[in-house]
């Protein structure tokens, strides 16, 4: 038994939004392996739970993510025993990376809300997210080059698709910061927004997008992501209208028609 706080902190509201907090305040939320088996659970138990409409990913304290923790990492749940030092290194880049594709196969959507520093790791993540609000004082460091290389968990995939190939370059080459003006100018983040107003501006985004069909927006984020290596026009389209079937078959989707026409919120029942 322990009196230790846990590295992730769950909380959920009753419109069915749920904030994951990353919780080691003290090492500015470096991940270790607690922090990485917590969050990878949370996300696979979020993903089957169709109550839950939208996901909110922040940091406790002056960061967000400053990266992995140098100051000792601990043993992930899935480490096989008695490997070499490059199979343990091996492994434990697979369950890292289980974070970005978790987050971006989840049916809801996911926002960043972030607050300081967001570094290695925690850059990452927020590349994942379906859309990133940073704080008026958080910063963007790609620290990965402290690891020895510039690109780790798809930010070689995530980066120029939200930046453009020149930009990317520079930044992946680079270890300069990018604080949030120019995180919003050139698309990495959604917008910045004064420090004190982050969790509000996240939460109204999200309130947003709970008054949605449910399946209508699962099937829109799939399609939204899905549709960045489609091969044309026509089969982007295909895959769009393949999700209209579907969602306008449910009674969701008849409840929200029913109260947009009576000029209130919908209630929606996942059926």
């Amino acid at each position: 038994m322990t009196d230790q706080a846990p590295a992730l902190l769950v909380e959920r509201n009753e419109e069915g939004i749920v904030t994951l907090t990353f919780n080691r305040p003290e090492k500015l939320n470096a991940f270790n392996a607690e922090l990485i088996d917590s969050l990878i659970a949370e996300l696979d138990r979020i993903r089957f739970d169709p109550s839950i409409r939208v996901v909110i990913i922040t940091g406790a304290g002056r960061g967000f993510c400053s990266g992995a923790d140098l100051t000792g990492m601990g043993t992930i749940a899935n480490m096989p025993g008695d490997i070499g030092k490059a199979q343990q290194t091996r492994y434990f880049m697979m369950e890292l990376g289980r974070i970005p594709l978790a987050m971006r196969s989840l049916p809801q959507p996911v926002i960043c809300a972030v607050n300081g520093a967001a570094a290695g790791v925690g850059y990452a993540i927020a590349m994942a997210a379906d859309m990133t609000i940073a704080a008026d004082n958080a910063k963007f460091v790609n620290a990965i080059h402290n690891a020895g290389t510039g690109a780790e968990l798809g930010m070689s995939y995530l980066l120029p698709r939200a930046v453009g190939t020149q930009k990317a370059a520079e930044i992946l080459y680079t270890m300069r910061p990018v604080l949030p003006d120019e995180a919003e100018r050139i698309g990495l983040i959604l917008k910045a927004v004064p420090a004190d107003m982050l969790m509000e501006e996240a939460l109204t985004l999200a309130r947003s997008m709970t008054k949605n069909v449910p399946v209508g927006l699962w099937l829109t984020k799939q399609a939204l992501w899905m549709n960045l290596s489609a091969g044309s026009l026509e089969q982007a389209m295909d895959y769009e209208h393949r999700g209209v079937f579907l969602s306008q078959s449910t009674t969701d989707a008849v409840e929200k028609r029913k109260s947009f026409m009576e000029k209130r919120d919908p209630s929606f029942t996942n059926h």
